[in-house]
């Protein structure tokens, strides 16, 4: 099977790739700029980021990758989100992806400069709302997907419906795409492209820690998965360790600052320390979010290489 190209706005991405956008600082400049740069679309994880913090990565990113595309992804559940979304359209950011929450005010901040608003959706409904508000497309997240999960269904399941409910606006799957028989299956199923975040979690340009990454690969087992229950309000996704199931069975410590990082929060943990530790190396007490299907991925792999895997797994089918 041939790729097709992905179009969204005025924009053209040669290969029908979104990277997720993993945060707190998994998907920075670097990581976004190599999948730019292999034709993909890649995403800055905004959340958790001081505003300067993001305008750096930003302009490293377009240092990296001149010509490809660069987008964010942003929380609606974080407490600056619309500042990070108005920090970026400043920096002259290619698009704006949005999950854990929903914002109509995003949509009217994306026409007034242009940018492409790309909600997460997980549901034929939302899908219909977010193209009437003036979305250039919708990333449909089942519940395979790493972190927040806004549903109980499959990814392949809501798809077609996703497809059927919308009328001219590109549809992307996401959730447990990570080798090239996921990439086609969804595009089968209507989908003009993916999203994968998992797949580049092990990548080298992904901002990690090496321990991190090391425990994508070794995580071989569907029960190496868990899902627990976030401040954010919503189910996550998780390789399980010593702190999901802390989470899981009630123990785990409440924070003792709050830097007011979520619009509601349940102040059961600190989910931006949690994440933190992991991405610096603490994969014991740290949260390390992930999709379900990550036993697929068993080496850690430069992103050139990951697109070059991608291209001929999708080659050898019909």
């Amino acid at each position: 099977m041939k790729l097709p190209e992905l179009r969204i706005g005025n924009l053209v991405a040669k290969v029908p790739i979104i990277q997720g956008g993993m945060a707190i600082r998994l998907s920075t400049a670097r990581l976004a700029a190599a999948v730019a740069n292999e034709g993909g679309i890649g995403l800055i994880a905004a959340s958790g980021l001081p505003f300067d913090e993001l305008r750096y990565e930003i302009q490293l990113a377009r240092k990296l990758s001149p010509t490809g595309i660069i987008g964010i992804n942003a929380m609606v559940a974080a407490t600056q989100f619309a500042g990070l979304v108005k920090t970026a359209i400043e920096e002259g950011i290619d698009l704006v992806v949005a999950g854990a929450g929903f914002s109509r005010d995003m949509f009217a901040m994306g026409k007034e400069s242009g940018t492409p608003i790309v909600p997460i959706v997980s549901s034929a409904k939302l899908a219909r709302i977010s193209e009437g508000l003036g979305a250039a497309a919708v990333i449909v997240e089942g519940c395979e997907a790493g972190g927040h999960l806004g549903t109980d269904r499959s990814a392949r399941e809501i798809v077609p419906e996703v497809v059927a409910a919308v009328k001219n606006i590109p549809v992307i799957g996401a959730g447990g795409v990570l080798d090239g028989r996921d990439i086609v299956e969804m595009l089968k199923l209507g989908a003009s492209g993916v999203q994968m975040g998992s797949r580049f979690a092990a990548s080298d340009e992904c901002n990690a820690s090496d321990e991190l990454k090391k425990m994508y690969v070794r995580a071989t087992n569907p029960e190496d998965i868990v899902l627990i229950q976030s401040p954010v309000g919503l189910p996550g996704q998780a390789i399980k360790n010593k702190f999901a199931e802390s989470v899981l069975d009630g123990t785990v410590a409440p924070p003792t600052v709050c830097d007011n990082c979520l619009k509601h929060c349940s102040h059961k943990f600190c989910i931006i320390r949690a994440l933190s530790r992991a991405q610096q190396g603490d994969v014991e007490t740290g949260l390390v979010f992930s999709g379900n299907n990550m036993r697929k991925v068993d080496k850690i792999m430069p992103v050139k290489d990951i697109f070059a895997q991608l291209k001929q797994q999708v080659a050898e089918i019909d």
